[in-house]
């Protein structure tokens, strides 16, 4: 399968993703009421969900947060938009070649913060030196500010893993759980409202993808050679994961055994989108979007992109 002119192919996708990301920033501005970069400058500096941050609070600001059908609108067209950006980046990593550094093993060295934090949980006094607690200390105010460092979104180059070993539990419903406690507790249980399309969603992360997409887009020359050194990595780590199998194997011993990407990609269906493969002469359902046929063509592109030269088919 050939595409023809792929730089005029992927430009063409550039600008109608561009397009689509235009459409969803003014969808974010107007649940926000303002524009995104001052929604931006709080959301880099705001504390984690769940997390308790400089402000003591683990409730996300009203000002960061959208209405659910508004969040989750969103969120339907930016995954797809997100997989079709990062099938560009890989189609235009095509031809890059990089030239890595000679492999110089390094031993990790452990930090002594989580050898007192260990000790500590499980109960017993620390004693430390004065190199070692002046070490503890530089290592603390380093996450200090590092916390306290506005923090951004990079734009991720490869999709998100499924878990297989995930167990997949019917769950109920808060508000449709039994009423009756126990035989003994005439007292019934007022159950919780279902959810509502109004309810506040914190959308700080949101607004952090939508900048990392929108400055993937614009610099996607930069990006194409960033996911070529992270292959270009990825590939030597694999040959000298296998250079290190075979020798054990020649001694009589097992290898080392480390899970490491065999391809940025997703086995399936793209994430997001509703189509499996591109077909331009198949009917169009009806519940097909422009952002799904971008994903389906621009899937293809990044595995053929992928393939060995000897193994395309160019027919």
């Amino acid at each position: 399968m050939e595409f023809g002119d792929a730089s005029t192919t992927i430009e063409g996708y550039r600008q109608a993703l561009k397009h689509i990301l235009l459409m969803l920033v003014g969808m974010a501005e107007m649940g926000f009421g303002r524009p995104l970069s001052l929604v931006l400058q709080e959301a880099a500096v705001a504390p984690r969900p769940g997390r308790t941050g400089k402000t003591g609070r683990k409730k996300p600001s009203p000002a960061l947060c959208l209405p659910r059908h508004l969040y989750r609108a969103i969120l339907l067209l930016l995954r797809p938009a997100e997989s079709a950006a990062r099938r560009l980046i890989i189609a235009a990593a095509q031809g890059i070649v990089v030239t890595l550094p000679p492999f110089r093993p390094r031993k990790p060295k452990p930090k002594i913060s989580d050898t007192v934090a260990a000790m500590r949980r499980l109960g017993l006094a620390v004693t430390l030196s004065r190199e070692d607690f002046a070490r503890y200390e530089a290592e603390r105010k380093a996450a200090e500010s590092r916390a306290a460092r506005p923090r951004g979104q990079t734009f991720s180059l490869l999709d998100a893993l499924k878990y297989p070993f995930r167990i997949r539990r019917n769950y109920v419903p808060a508000h449709a759980v039994p009423r009756i406690r126990s035989l003994d507790d005439d007292a019934p249980r007022i159950p919780l409202p279902p959810p509502s399309r109004d309810d506040p969603m914190n959308a700080a992360k949101l607004t952090l993808r939508l900048d990392a997409l929108g400055r993937a887009l614009d610099d996607l020359p930069g990006q194409a050679q960033r996911f070529a050194r992270w292959k270009a990595r990825n590939d030597a780590a694999l040959a000298r994961d296998r250079a290190a199998r075979d020798a054990a194997a020649a001694g009589g011993k097992q290898g080392p055994v480390r899970f490491r990407r065999f391809s940025p990609l997703r086995r399936g269906r793209p994430p997001g989108g509703r189509l499996l493969r591109f077909d331009p002469d198949a009917p169009k359902r009806k519940n097909i979007r422009e952002v799904d046929e971008i994903l389906a063509h621009a899937n293809a592109m990044a595995y053929y992109a992928l393939e060995p030269p000897r193994r395309r088919d160019t027919s």
